[in-house]
Parts: C-alpha cells; structure tokens; sequence
C-alpha cells in the first residue's frame, strides 16, 4: 500500500481521486481508442506493410507536437525527417493513383499516427518521466477507465447503425483472442521495455513491423509492391531512423571524427619512429656514424 500511494501521485499530490480519476484518464483514453479504432479501419483499406509504414510517421508528429507544444530543441535533421514523413504519405496515396478507398486508408492510418503521437505529447507534459511503478499504476487506470466507459462504444455504434455485429456464432473468436493476446504482450512489452531498456530499441522494434508484414503479404500473395510504394516505404522508414538520432547527434559525430584523426595521426607518429630507429640501427650495423646539425 505504501507503494501504490507513491505511485499514486503521478496524478497529483493527493493521489488518486475521482476528479483526477476523470480528468486524467479521459482524453489518454479517448485518444488511445481512436489511435486503435483508425489503425483497424486503416487495415480494411490498405495492406499492412502499407498501414504499419505508414504508423511510422507518429515519431515525425511527436517531434513537431513536442517543438510547438513542449518547447523542444529544434533540430534541422528531424525537420528532414519530418518532411520525409509526409513525402512518403503523398508517395503512398499516389502509389494507387488516388483512388478513393487508397486515400481513405492512407487518412485512417495517417490519423491513427497523429493521435498516437498526441497521446505522447501529452503524456509527456502531464506525467513527465514516469518510473516502472507510476508507468503500471496510469496503464492499469486507464484500462480501468476502459472497462467501465469506452465498453460502451461498441454498442452505440451497433444501435446506430455505424457498425453491423454478425451472429455470435459467426465470430473468428480464434482470431480475436489471437489478437487480443499479441495485443496486450505488445503494451506490456512497449511500456515495461521503455524503462527496463533504452527507449532506441523499443522504437526500432517498431520499424522493424514494415519488413516484417511485408513479408507476410508477399507470402500469402496480398500485395504487389511497384516501385512508387516501395520507395515511399523507404523513404518513411529513413526519416523513422532520422528522428532516433539524440539532440547531440553532430557533437558525437564531431567526436567521433576527431578521434578517428587523432588515432590516424598518432600511428603515423608511430610508423615514423619506427622506421627512424630501424634506420639508425642499419646504420650502426654498416659503422656508419650520423653526425647532428648545430
């Protein structure tokens, strides 16, 4: 009990109460719910390789969220980055000439990433750094909040006519458990490997999606990649990798450079001695004797 009050204070100084109990969990759970709901409609529109590439860009939203927001450095390499994000979403519509359910999915999936990236933002203004505990206690409110509020969602798009529900009988409940089971070991690994391990890794895990549903979709034949989505595909994931470069990314490479000089400069030196005191031992060997220079 003593722990989960101090974990409780993430919300505050007094805790955990109703009041903040709402305000707090309400916007990071609506936009959690429309970050998965637009991700799924994305899904029925585009591929996967197509979806998940496209989720990438969240990092470049997060950075100019974080920059106008939050205040953030600014960097010209994640400006590149940024514009290489929104390049490979034009790239990615044009890729089937603009057809309508292309550029809808391509809406979907570009809306999924904004409201991740919102959530981000804001996580980050109101909680700041949380540590393992306050990390478990806010997802285990906020799936809580779920639970009793966000339930009712589905039931409201079915009485209004949004959604259709087929028979339960007619359900892949195999599937859904499926994902519902990959789903839930994706958040426990996202937010327990941020703070066990380097958030780089985590973020590379998710680049790493791309190739991997690409090679799901080439293998059950869904999908085939010309030349324009690939390189929007491409381009996406280079301006992913850009954006993991920490804000002292040119002073270590500056470092790095130097060093490197240094090393070269001080096997040179080495090499001259070397070959010097090779020299003068021949010499000595011959009975040659060098006479110095006043």
């Amino acid at each position: 009990m003593k722990k989960f009050r101090e974990c409780s204070r993430i919300f505050g100084e007094d805790g955990l109460t109703l009041k903040l109990f709402l305000k707090r969990t309400a916007p990071f759970s609506i936009l959690w719910t429309l970050t998965n709901y637009l991700y799924l409609l994305a899904l029925k529109k585009l591929t996967a390789t197509d979806v998940s590439a496209l989720f990438c860009c969240n990092k470049a939203f997060v950075f100019l969220l974080s920059w106008i927001v939050l205040k953030d450095r600014f960097m010209g390499v994640r400006i590149v980055a940024a514009i290489m994000a929104i390049t490979g979403i034009v790239m990615m519509a044009y890729a089937d000439n603009f057809h309508a359910d292309s550029i809808i999915g391509v809406a979907f999936a570009v809306g999924s990433a904004s409201t991740s990236a919102l959530y981000k933002v804001l996580f980050k203004m109101f909680l700041g750094s949380a540590n393992f505990g306050e990390a478990a206690h806010f997802v285990s409110t906020l799936g809580f909040f779920n639970l009793i509020f966000i339930s009712f969602t589905p039931v409201i798009l079915y009485f209004t006519k949004v959604e259709h529900w087929s028979s339960f009988a007619a359900l892949p409940w195999g599937c859904l458990c499926g994902m519902a089971g990959l789903w839930l070991a994706f958040n426990i690994l996202v937010n327990v490997g941020v703070v066990l391990t380097y958030p780089i890794l985590i973020s590379i895990g998710t680049v790493l999606s791309v190739p991997g549903n690409a090679a799901v979709d080439l293998l059950k034949q869904e999908v085939i990649f010309n030349v324009v989505r690939l390189a929007a595909t491409i381009i996406i994931c280079i301006g992913f990798l850009l954006m993991l470069l920490p804000e002292e990314w040119d002073e270590i490479t500056l470092r790095f450079i130097n060093s490197l000089k240094e090393k070269k400069s001080e096997e040179h030196v080495d090499d001259v001695t070397d070959s010097s005191v090779h020299l003068r031992s021949r010499s000595r060997a011959n009975g040659t004797v060098s006479i110095p220079l006043a």
